[in-house]
């Protein structure tokens, strides 16, 4: 909205209308057409249109069969959580193997007790299960509220409040001020004399701006609840379907029958704004409603390092099967070598001549494969078990921090940023290539009135800032000169108006009069009077008036009407009052015009017109549209200055800014009524054909139109979006972007926001060439389709040929929407990718929707890296939904891409900090904590396996089983998971300084197979230290004072100390970023350990059984304990030690490209050259070293894990 007067959406309680709200009138006599639904009038009662509704008949609403008003919107019910969650945790090939080791664990073959098996799979299971039961009780509470408010319903004549569940179709209900439509209503009446109302649909289609609906006349006159009382109706009309904007159907009152359509029809979870109340029928409930329809679920998204990791555990999976059978193989051979054929016994302490299956010498085969089984139970701790739901806690605690970042907080709208989805936090650090919309996305969506073209006269002398930027480009010192000699030109202490940046000697303060083409001055603010569907709103202290517009543009437009003297301030029934400046007396006089049709804008038409009758009877079309339409449609011999007017256009596109086209014509009384006849016949038709109908009609008057100039505004850039732009290219990231502006406009808004740069190339594809224009003159659609395939694939071609020979340069590729539709075609699409991927910029013009989801699902799809898609509209939801991460922008075009979006912020600028910082930290973060999960379950497994082998595979435990199970819970889960939420492996502020730090999430450096498999290694390693180590220092040794040697129980738990503190002194190697919380869970763990052993050791031996009193008897007075644990935990870090030390420090996982000199093209250059180079990072990050600048800035990646990441020498 514009206008000085505030905010018309504060809603003052001191604010009020001039004019009278009841004799207001809305226009909307060309309905859109956004699908095809909308032309299936004549369809009614046939397949898809079968719904019959009898107003205000209790008897036949019971009758219907038609749905409850009942809605729900929980994953689950009470009858279905538990079989629902427990199918969406056991499809994780993890928890099948767990629940079968679990069933294992009740036979014979178990090698420890049923409840140390079952007892971590159900606390993994309930701890998952609680955290979808208290989201989905989040739902269920917003339903209660929802189906619990209360409407008016009429009930035996009268009305009476009762809950929205209890509505049934056919109920006529009372919909009051600023409430909620309860179900999809056709609209009777309302408290306006013309039955209008005003609708704000932002919780359904996100737009912000209000909708005006109007009842048919045949209802109007219901005005009070007296006038329903015998009051009867039956409506047919389409079946629930999800289309938004569409409706078909038809009401018969008084055995006639009236077509209804979109005008009339009030949607579920809008809401009623500025009008009283109003009366409807309800036709569709609960589920069967509109919103309800659409209520599809999001895309499922699974993060690349969640593939990954199941990858690793089905390798972990194989690993343990491997084992399993190699160690049953040697068992069988050794239980069948215990009973030789002369009866001697081998190891006859096992008294093999008297044993169960288990162990039989005679049938060793059938041992051996019942040990395979016992084998697989013993060797499940090689599986994280937890690290499913210790991922997702992280994730949630991610996105909390993420949402509770300051610095991307927008002040001015109160919008922080939000994770909706804590899914896929660590793709964030591993974007390749952004897509993302221009208007309202990377510009503010807040349309000023900067320039215009009058009779062939450019008026406005604003800069714009594409003209700094391009200025900029070329060096010129003129733009400072142009702006000291603007800020002349405006009046001192006149305060800045929203919608209007136009300074104009020429035409400011009524000085317009003097020109050679006043006349058409006049008519051209006239028109941007009368043009349009706005509502003005008067402020009752100040008196000055703002508007409530369908569009920015339409805004600014009205504002910069009143602005250079034409103030339209009432809206009637009949038509629209302004103050106008007259040319002959000077003064302010007021002129009332007419309106008798509206044909309204819609993406087809590109063109808005409206057939007004001014005080001296006279007749006008006053029509604004896009250029391409507009000039087709001028009278060739009164628009003489028609050149001019497109050589400004051009000028305001190269400027950045948005045009359209102003043009009138008188008609004639016998023309228009000719029209009138046409134009009513066809809207009140019911046939399939009915839209195209009205467009014939409306086409046909749109003629011969009389030139008056163009309108240019600009569309600013949001703050910091060329610096953000600019980091995120040194990051090495890609952007691509996606609009719908003309090809100039879109060139020169790249080099305002830094997409585009100096010294680099643009491959330009475009079917706008005088080959085919000729084609399309001709009509032969074949030919036009075949040469421009052909010119596509012919210039796609030249541009592959130009970047293969100039490999050293930056290229830019701009295509525009026609050409894109041929680009996207199965044979092409590949070509168009290859070509793409290899410019820095790609931009795409004149681009559909349904072109930017098509293009968005052809870059994930053929790079196979990380997308991300951000855009603010209700165009850009479907590139939103098709890319790995979908981001929205709450701005001025509504929620709704926000709704659709994984993360929503406020402003584009952002982007930096949630990709550079936050999503290098989930990057980092998340690969770190996966390894060291599998490395200390490896290391644990490890000692069992080797146990094993030391003992003939016997199948005996080495460890107590109750230490077993809380290993991966009390012992060494807690510092991984603060690993996860809380460390910096640089800090936010060097990750902003050296952006090119980002490019180990796309090369995914922390999670390839190699670091995978090498944290692996190292488990190996230490657990091969540990367990031989133990034995070698103990099993000589006597540990008691009688003189007896160490038993296992001992033996055990010395080697379960010495892992709980290897892996724990891992984790304090590891991590980058010491907090308190980080050393409060290692140390913490480490204690807990002890804490166990002194409390399960004191239960009963039935119960503790090899750990009964194992501490405080035999471990904790032994010396010999104390220094194994010391020296074995130790030495079980020397494989990671080992390459840590040294001075020099580079990244040899880093490409020896500089990335932003791989983003843009600029060729190689050396290592550590020029400030650039990852060596001079982390050298600059060294220098923080002796500033007391927090570990993570000291060494910032040394201490990643095994294998160490960097080349270190001496």
């Amino acid at each position: 909205m514009g206008g000085t007067g505030g905010d018309a959406g504060r809603g003052s309680r001191h604010r009020k209308r001039r004019l009278l709200l009841s004799k207001l009138y809305t226009y909307a006599t060309c309905a859109r057409r956004p699908s095809a639904v909308d032309d299936e009038g004549s369809r009614i009662g046939g397949p898809g249109f079968s719904r019959v509704v009898h107003a205000n008949d209790p008897a036949a609403a019971a009758e219907g069969g038609y749905r409850s008003n009942y809605i729900s919107t929980t994953k689950y019910s009470a009858v279905t959580f538990i079989p629902k969650s427990l199918f969406e945790q056991f499809r994780r090939v993890a928890n099948i193997y767990f629940l079968a080791v679990a069933l294992l664990s009740f036979s014979p073959i178990a090698p420890f007790r049923w409840a140390t098996a079952v007892s971590p799979l159900v606390l993994v299971l309930l701890v998952t299960m609680v955290k979808e039961a208290i989201e989905d009780l989040r739902r269920k509470q917003l339903d209660v509220e929802v189906n619990n408010r209360k409407i008016k319903v009429l009930q035996d004549g009268t009305f009476h409040q009762t809950k929205w569940t209890k509505l049934r179709v056919g109920d006529v209900v009372k919909v009051e001020k600023d409430e909620y439509f309860p179900a999809d209503l056709i609209l009777l009446s309302s408290s306006y004399e013309d039955a209008i109302c005003y609708v704000e649909t932002m919780n359904l289609d996100g737009e912000t701006n209000l909708k005006l609906k109007q009842s048919l006349d045949v209802t109007s006159h219901l005005q009070d609840d007296d006038s329903f009382t015998s009051f009867g109706a039956v409506i047919r009309c389409e079946d629930p379907n999800a289309h938004l904007y569409s409706f078909v159907g038809n009401i018969e009152v008084e055995e006639r029958q009236h077509p209804l359509s979109p005008q009339q029809l009030l949607l579920r979870d809008s809401k009623l704004r500025n009008t009283e109340y109003v009366y409807g029928v309800v036709i569709f409930t609960g589920h069967d409603t509109k919103v309800m329809q659409n209520a599809t679920s999001v895309p499922s998204k699974r993060s690349k390092i969640e593939k990954k990791m199941d990858g690793a555990i089905y390798l972990l999976l194989c690993s343990l099967v491997l084992i399993s059978v190699i160690g049953s193989v040697f068992f069988g051979i050794a239980t069948k070598d215990d009973l030789r054929e002369d009866g001697r016994m081998t190891r006859w302490y096992l008294r093999p001549d008297d044993t169960t299956i288990v162990f039989d010498p005679n049938r060793a085969a059938i041992s051996a494969v019942v040990h395979l089984f016992t084998a697989m139970i013993l060797y499940g701790y090689f599986i994280p078990i937890s690290l499913y739901v210790s991922i997702e806690l992280v994730k949630l605690l991610q996105a909390k921090f993420i949402n509770s970042d300051i610095h991307m907080y927008h002040e001015e709208s109160d919008t922080p940023a939000h994770a909706r989805t804590s899914n896929l936090n660590e793709e964030l650090g591993q974007v390749h290539t952004i897509l993302t919309d221009k208007t309202g996305t990377l510009t503010c969506n807040s349309m000023e009135f900067i320039k215009c073209s009058i009779a062939g006269t450019a008026y406005g002398r604003g800069i714009t800032e594409v003209e700094r930027a391009m200025a900029k480009k070329k060096g010129s010192p003129l733009i400072a000169d142009m702006e000291i000699s603007i800020e002349g030109f405006q009046s001192e202490g006149k305060s800045a108006v929203k919608g209007f940046n136009f300074a104009d000697e020429r035409v400011m303060d009524g000085k317009w009069v003097n020109q050679d083409h006043s006349g058409v001055i006049e008519k051209f603010f006239r028109l941007l009077a009368v043009c349009h569907t706005c509502i003005p709103e008067v402020d009752e202290q100040s008196g000055k008036i703002s508007y409530e517009a369908e569009s920015p543009d339409e805004a600014a437009f009205v504002v910069a009407a009143r602005e250079l003297g034409f103030t339209f301030y009432q809206r009637t029934q009949a038509g629209v009052s302004l103050h106008e400046l007259d040319p002959l007396s000077g003064e302010q006089v007021d002129k009332f015009y007419k309106v008798l049709h509206v044909l309204e804008f819609n993406s087809a038409r590109k063109r808005m017109s409206v057939i007004v009758k001014d005080e001296e009877g006279k007749t006008f079309l006053f029509s604004k549209g896009a250029d391409s339409i507009m000039f087709e449609r001028l009278s060739s011999s009164e628009s003489t200055y028609s050149e001019a007017t497109q050589q400004h256009i051009n000028e305001y596109a190269d400027a950045g800014l948005r045009t359209l086209v102003l043009a009138y014509r008188q008609l004639e009384e016998a023309e228009y009524a000719k029209f009138d006849r046409k134009f009513t016949a066809a809207k009140n038709s019911v046939s399939a054909d009915r839209d195209e109908l009205i467009e014939q009609a409306a086409d046909s008057l749109e003629r011969d139109l009389i030139l008056l100039g163009a309108t240019a505004v600009e569309d600013k850039l949001q703050k910091g979006v060329p610096e953000c732009i600019d980091k995120l290219a040194q990051a090495g990231i890609k952007i691509w972007v996606l609009t719908g502006d003309k090809m100039e406009t879109a060139i020169n808004i790249g080099y305002a926001c830094s997409l585009l740069r100096q010294g680099m190339k643009q491959i330009t594809i475009t079917l706008d060439t005088p080959d085919i224009i000729a084609l399309e003159k001709g009509g032969d659609r074949a030919a036009i389709t075949k040469a421009s395939k052909d010119s596509v694939v012919q210039q796609i071609n030249e541009g592959k040929k130009l970047i293969n020979a100039s490999a050293s340069e930056s290229f830019a590729l701009i295509i525009d929407g026609k050409s894109l539709t041929y680009a996207l075609r199965d044979d092409t699409k590949g070509m168009f990718l290859d070509l793409a991927t290899g410019c820095s910029s790609v931009i795409c013009c004149r681009s559909s929707p349904k072109q930017k989801a098509l293009v968005t699902r052809l870059v994930k799809a053929g790079t196979r890296k990380v997308t991300l898609a951000i855009g603010d509209g209700a165009n850009d939801v479907g590139m939103i939904q098709e890319a790995d991460i979908g981001v929205g922008i709450s701005g001025a075009e509504g929620m709704q891409a926000v709704m659709a979006s994984d993360v929503s912020i406020a402003q584009f600028r952002f982007l930096e900090r949630l990709l550079l910082v936050h999503g290098h930290w989930c990057y980092s973060r998340i690969s770190s904590m996966v390894c060291f999960f599998f490395y200390k379950n490896i290391v644990f497994g490890v000692t069992l396996f080797l146990y094993e082998c030391y003992t003939s595979f016997s199948g005996q435990t080495f460890y107590n089983d109750w230490s077993m199970s809380l290993y991966n819970v009390l012992f060494t889960s807690l510092p991984v998971i603060a690993m996860g939420v809380f460390d910096q492996d640089v800090s936010a502020r060097f990750c902003l300084k050296y952006p090119m730090l980002y490019q180990e999430g796309p090369q995914n450096l922390l999670f390839r197979w190699s670091r995978l498999l090498g944290w692996m290694l190292h488990g190996v390693a230490s657990a091969m230290i540990i367990f031989y180590l133990t034995i070698a220092s103990l099993k000589h040794q006597a540990f008691r004072s009688g003189g007896e040697v160490i038993d296992l129980s001992t033996l055990g738990a010395t080697a379960y100390t010495c892992i709980v503190w290897a892996v724990n002194m891992q984790m304090a190697i590891t991590v980058n970023y010491f907090t308190l919380i980080q050393h409060i869970c290692i140390w913490t763990s480490i204690a807990l350990w002890y804490v166990f052993l002194l409390a399960y050791g004191a239960i009963t031996p039935s119960f503790s059984t090899t750990f009964f009193m194992v501490f405080s008897e035999a471990l904790g007075g032994a010396p010999a304990y104390w220094v194994v644990t010391l020296l074995v935990s130790v030495a079980a870090l020397i494989p990671l030690l080992q390459p840590v030390s040294g001075e020099d420090v580079v990244l040899p996982g880093l490409p020896q490209q500089d990335p932003v000199a791989a983003a843009q093209g600029e060729g190689r250059r050396p290592r550590g050259g020029a400030g650039h180079g990852p060596a001079s990072v982390l050298s600059e990050v060294h220098r923080g070293w002796s500033l007391g600048t927090p570990r993570c800035q000291a060494r910032p990646r040394q201490q990643q894990g095994f294998p160490s990441r960097l080349i270190i020498t001496r």
